[in-house]
């Protein structure tokens, strides 16, 4: 299988810094039927920022908004996936710096079975142009 790359949404709040509060968010959203394409989670500046993902977009955010979830406007994130082989996610970050396009971040891993998948965030300024380079859908 050939990498590809999408854009897709992504919806980040803050939270308690707490253990927990991970599961707590991520059953409430299952519990409504929620399937996430990726979740990630950081401290920042004393709580925690995570970012979800969502396979649907309607379906996620009428379930935040039921379970009272205060979650950012919807923004823009690249989802990468493809064979697993040495370089794969240096290749797209090659792509993109060739283009002159900082990447903001990146959690990539290896999924199994010769998989690999990646989120990665470019500036607001530079998505349409990191579309374009990286023939995402």
């Amino acid at each position: 299988m050939a990498s590809s790359v999408r854009k897709t949404a992504y919806f980040s709040m803050k939270t308690l810094n707490r253990a927990g509060q991970g599961a707590r968010l991520l059953n409430g959203l299952a519990a409504h039927g929620v399937n996430l394409l990726a979740f990630t989670g950081f401290p920042n500046a004393g709580r925690a920022q995570v970012d979800f993902i969502p396979y649907d977009v309607v379906k996620f955010t009428r379930a935040a908004r039921k379970l009272g979830l205060k979650m950012s406007r919807k923004k823009t994130v690249f989802l990468a996936q493809g064979s697993d082989k040495a370089g794969a996610v240096a290749a797209i970050c090659g792509r993109l710096a060739k283009a002159g396009i900082n990447m903001v971040a990146m959690d990539a891993v290896a999924a199994g079975k010769g998989r690999f998948g990646a989120i990665f965030w470019v500036k607001p300024r530079d998505i349409a142009k990191a579309t374009r380079v990286l023939n995402a859908r």
